[in-house]
């Protein structure tokens, strides 16, 4: 089978569910990754799928990794038990497929082949496809974070955020609300919109029109960027399903790096996540802004 016609959506993990090491990879969460939904129909005999956790974004990858199968193309999915492994075989099951399904390190292991008809193939598509959020006209897709909400940590930090001037970024941007509120200040110059996901970069690309906004397909962790007067953050600190607080701690890094002498990191976290240290060994001020329900919000000078 040659490689371009195989695909991999996710981190691959051969022990459960091998996959040819050149397969395109088209995962939102990996840059430069090809995006799924723009992969014709048939374009692949293999698909292997990582499952997200996220109902809605599960069943969306499992219906559109069935439609870039040809007829009878195999697909191969896989998930913790307890982070949907354990409803994938009656999911694929109600797109029409009949599944093998195995266990193993805690997961479910489901392979199936493409079926003639896939059952509600469209209805499935449209569910987790992009949309605007009734309340505030903001352009999300499920599988984004808190795509379907305000977040309490971005709220925290909005109720405190002061005017900014200069040049500045967003380090884990998501859909642009953060942003949103930056660019408000006509003393910003230019902000960065730096985003690993890039379903939250295209539909940040339709919330903000601004010409000062630069959105950028990147993982915060190794932005490139240098100089800046200010950064604005509400830092992952969940990874492969698990609390992870180095996430944040090298979002601090990276910022401390990227800002100038004197700049300002404004950041919010989970009041749990130990973030002090970090802060205390990356710059020169560190100020508690804000602290309440269940979140913290620091001021952090170079």
């Amino acid at each position: 089978m040659s490689a371009n016609r195989t695909a991999l959506y996710g981190q691959p993990d051969h022990d459960l569910a091998p996959s040819a090491p050149d397969a395109v990879q088209l995962s939102p969460l990996v840059v430069g990754s090809a995006n799924l939904a723009d992969v014709g129909d048939a374009a692949f005999d293999a698909v292997t799928v990582r499952a997200p956790a996220g109902a809605v974004e599960r069943r969306y990858v499992l219906a559109q990794a069935l439609r870039t199968l040809v007829p009878g193309g195999r697909l191969t999915v896989f998930a913790p038990k307890d982070r949907g492994g354990l409803r994938l075989k009656k999911e694929l099951q109600a797109l029409g497929c009949e599944v093998g399904e195995s266990a193993r390190r805690h997961h479910r292991i489901c392979v199936a082949l493409r079926p003639a008809v896939i059952t509600g193939l469209q209805e499935t598509i449209d569910a987790g496809a992009p949309r605007q959020i009734a309340e505030n006209g903001l352009w999300t897709q499920p599988g984004v974070f808190s795509w379907d909400r305000l977040d309490a940590g971005t709220n925290a930090l909005l109720q405190v955020l002061p005017p900014f001037s200069g040049v500045g970024a967003d380090f884990g941007s998501g859909i642009g609300l953060l942003a949103l509120n930056v660019l408000a200040s006509p003393k910003v110059i230019k902000l960065s919109l730096v985003e690993l996901d890039r379903r939250a970069i295209e539909v940040s690309g339709r919330n903000i029109t601004d010409p000062r906004a630069e959105i950028v397909w990147a993982d915060a962790r190794q932005s490139g960027l240098k100089d800046l007067d200010f950064v604005v953050s509400n830092p992952p600190f969940h990874e492969g399903g698990g609390e992870d607080k180095s996430l944040g701690q090298a979002f601090i890094r990276a910022a401390a790096t990227a800002l100038r002498k004197g700049g300002a990191l404004w950041i919010v976290a989970n009041r749990h996540l130990p973030y002090e240290a970090i802060l205390a060994e990356n710059f020169a001020k560190v100020r508690l802004v804000a602290e309440g329900g269940g979140y913290k919000v620091f001021e952090a000078k170079t």
